[in-house]
């Protein structure tokens, strides 16, 4: 399963692509500068990143299914694991 969306790389203001991949239960996340061409480039996602795959993997399962359950826990349970480390609170349920 693949998640694909464009950021500005922080560093040097540039656009960039960036996609995340779940192979066998491990999350991977890429980036690239050119549309075209190969991901080549991995890098270690924020809090901000698991967040936009959150918010893809719900609105994919409600679309059309063909997400589990575990993956949508296993990326909640990441996202709260990172913000426990940042010292982040928790965002409200109704968000």
């Amino acid at each position: 399963m693949d998640i694909e969306w464009t950021d500005t790389d922080p560093n040097t203001g540039q656009r960039r692509f960036l996609c995340a991949e779940r192979f066998g239960g491990k999350w991977t996340f890429w980036y690239k500068y050119q549309r075209r061409g190969e991901w080549t480039h991995r890098f270690r996602p924020s809090v901000d990143a698991w967040e936009i795959v959150l918010d893809a993997l719900e609105r994919r399962s409600k679309r059309r299914g063909g997400v589990s359950e575990d993956a949508v826990r296993q990326v909640q349970k990441i996202i709260a694991e990172k913000r426990a480390r940042l010292g982040e609170p928790e965002p409200a349920a109704d968000e």
